[in-house]
């Protein structure tokens, strides 16, 4: 048996089609069986509800008089893209305010244009024969605007890895905060809800398909930027009319250390046309996993704790080595849910019909890092190799007299192997002296947590833990934990000062 979608179209004109949820359907399939299901289903409605950065929308102002073309454009302090025409603009989401910063950005903007406020717009221009004018600065409100398109480059995440931190400090990302020590797990999307989760292979997720966007009509572009469906990370394009959405769906939020971003509400309406799309859409939390990542690590290429599933990370907690870690999620389940019942009464109301791709989205795609034709510098291109080291069975007096030579304000402290295991400064040294007592050898005055790197890392990580220790000097150690040099604030002035800014 196989349905069409004019079939499908006619019994949603005539008020009876059967539309059920995405969160609905597995139980419906088990029921009545693939086949059944197939006879009694026609739509299945989806949705998601989260932080989705690589939004925005595109801003017609319509022409002033005099007439300006403008070049630079400020929205509540807030810079948009001019570089499109003379008073076109396009204002991204995670833009941040120029006053007001992370507190306020394009997010922002968006939201209170769909709330109804008015929002200062400043441009200015280098004026020209046809555009004398050089400055304006005006209120406007969504109505003002000719047209404000929402048209977002990357949203609906098919699925997102899970964070964990098992440093020892507070990481600050854009998967929210993560407490050290492996302490939570932080992660997104609505699972068995998800647009994608229940077409994998794009089938009936293309071009030109409705959508659900923001409390509005929309449309799928097409493949979103970053869309990697072969690792089960696909992606959407999407764009809709912002005069016609609702702030319900569409929420502006900063993630604290991080920066600004766009929670959007988002659904798509699946036409149940044969058993394949049954049994995609029969899908639960329990068959979708995802890499837990360690955040603690500034790379790509994040070491993988473990896989774990949607059921396992809505349950509220994920045993890790033995132990259970809370999880928390930057996504709303519930607002996912709403986005699916809203779509499902649109389309029972017959508000929405339904359509395949004008144009299929590859299914197969994977996406690849950037080419990097020029290396970042490394700690090894401007470590300082004469490293002075002291033991730590040695006089207290000892370091004193190397410190005083003046060749460095930082001592790493070796055991009999030549291992690290401490550090001693200019400022311990000097507490010791002035304030003798009971300490007499340099292991009773050192520092034993010891933040290092190592020669391979890159500098601009390196030079993060000098800033978030408060820090000036970090030890270089090999694999074996022995110190081969030192990296220190004037070998970071090598680097801006030298070739690495050419």
């Amino acid at each position: 048996m196989r349905k069409s979608i004019n079939q499908i179209n006619q019994r949603i004109r005539e008020g009876n089609a059967r539309v059920v949820t995405a969160e609905e359907m597995p139980d419906i399939v088990a029921d009545l069986g693939e086949e059944g299901a197939l006879k009694e289903v026609d739509v299945v409605t989806t949705g998601t509800f989260g932080a989705m950065c690589s939004s925005g929308a595109f801003l017609n102002f319509g022409h002033a008089e005099p007439p300006i073309r403008m070049e630079k454009i400020w929205l509540n302090d807030v810079e948009a893209y001019g570089g499109l025409a003379a008073v076109d603009a396009y204002i991204g989401a995670t833009q941040q305010s120029t006053t007001r910063e992370e507190q306020y950005g394009g997010a922002h903007v968006i939201e209170d244009l769909v709330a109804g406020k008015a929002v200062e717009m400043r441009a200015i221009s280098r004026g020209t024969d046809c555009y004398p004018r050089r400055t304006i600065t005006t209120e406007l409100l969504l109505e003002n605007l000719n047209q404000a398109i929402m048209c977002n480059p990357r949203n609906a995440y098919q699925r997102y890895n899970a964070a964990i931190n098992t440093t020892d400090r507070t990481l600050h990302t854009y998967m929210g905060t993560l407490l050290p020590n492996c302490g939570n797990i932080s992660f997104s999307g609505a699972g068995l809800l998800n647009p994608i989760s229940n077409d994998p292979k794009l089938r009936l997720i293309g071009s030109g398909v409705p959508i659900f966007l923001c409390g509005a009509p929309g449309m799928v572009v097409g493949e979103g930027t970053q869309h990697s469906p072969a690792g089960g990370f696909g992606t959407l394009m999407v764009t809709g009319d912002l005069k016609k959405m609702s702030q319900d769906f569409l929420r502006a939020a900063t993630m604290f250390g991080y920066g600004v971003t766009l929670y959007v509400g988002l659904g798509v309406p699946l036409p149940v046309i044969d058993t394949d799309v049954v049994r995609a859409t029969a899908v639960r939390d329990e068959d979708i996993t995802v890499d837990l990542l360690d955040y603690g690590v500034p790379s790509r290429n994040r070491p993988v704790l473990r896989k774990v599933n949607y059921s396992e990370l809505r349950s509220g907690s994920v045993s890790l080595n033995g132990e259970e870690v809370r999880t928390s999620s930057l996504s709303s389940f519930r607002r996912a849910r709403i986005v699916a019942d809203s779509l499902k009464d649109w389309i029972e109301k017959g508000k929405m019909e339904l359509c395949l791709p004008t144009q299929p989205i590859n299914p197969t795609k994977q996406v690849r890092p950037m080419h990097e034709t020029v290396k970042g510098p490394r700690v090894l291109d401007i470590m300082d190799r004469n490293v002075v080291s002291i033991g730590e069975e040695e006089e207290i007096k000892g370091a004193a007299r190397r410190l005083l030579k003046g060749e460095t304000n930082h001592l790493p402290v070796i055991n009999r192997e030549g291992r690290l295991v401490g550090i001693v400064t200019t400022f311990d040294v000097s507490k010791a002296v002035a304030n003798p007592g009971k300490a007499r050898l340099v292991r009773d005055i050192m520092k034993k947590k010891v933040i290092t790197t190592t020669p391979d890392e890159a500098v601009d990580n390196a030079v993060r833990k000098l800033e978030q220790h408060n820090i000036s000097a970090l030890p270089v150690v090999d694999t074996q934990n022995h110190v081969v040099a030192m990296l220190t604030a004037i070998d970071l002035g090598k680097l801006f000062g030298g070739r690495w800014l050419k």
